[in-house]
């Protein structure tokens, strides 16, 4: 079997690293911006991904200069299998920016529709599907929900059924 490749989770925010806050009952980022990433990996024991934080924002608030830097962010890596961790109203935006950087790389990007912090999260389920799609499709720019594998221009949530297709 031959070696796969390291693979280099860059976290955006979105969903998948929100928690509930008892105080204001509300869904958002912890105060000290701690990442879900580092639990969600050690459930399911997965220690080879190196982890970087690029950001930690709902996707409805990334603009073009976020998505420059996490292009830049891309561009730095020394690995070529990456994983961004993403929010899912606007990922489709961000997959299709990247794409136009024709990265000799291979990028994934996922997410959740329901925060990993609470029961019943797509959470592990989609990255998981991300880090094999990483190291296995062939450089590009593509997105993993729902056990699907969609590439950059075909990369659109329905509102209406909450899921990707």
């Amino acid at each position: 079997m031959s070696q796969q490749p390291s693979v280099l989770i860059l976290t955006t925010g979105g969903t998948l690293d929100k928690i509930h806050d008892p105080l204001t009952e509300g869904i958002g980022f912890p105060s000290d911006e701690t990442s879900q990433l580092p639990e969600i990996l050690k459930v399911c024991r997965c220690s080879h991904p190196r982890l970087q934080a690029v950001m930690q924002k709902d996707s409805l608030q990334i603009t073009d200069n976020d998505r420059a830097e996490i292009s830049s962010a891309i561009t730095g890596a020394p690995e070529t299998a990456i994983v961004v961790t993403h929010g899912t109203s606007t990922m489709g935006e961000t997959a299709r920016f990247l794409s136009e950087a024709e990265f000799d790389k291979t990028i994934v990007l996922t997410g959740a529709m329901r925060p990993y912090s609470l029961s019943f999260s797509d959470g592990g389920f989609n990255l998981g599907g991300a880090l094999i799609a990483a190291q296995t499709l062939p450089n590009g720019v593509y997105g993993v929900m729902n056990g699907r594998v969609f590439k950059a221009q075909d990369l659109h949530k329905n509102e209406t059924e909450g899921r990707f297709d």
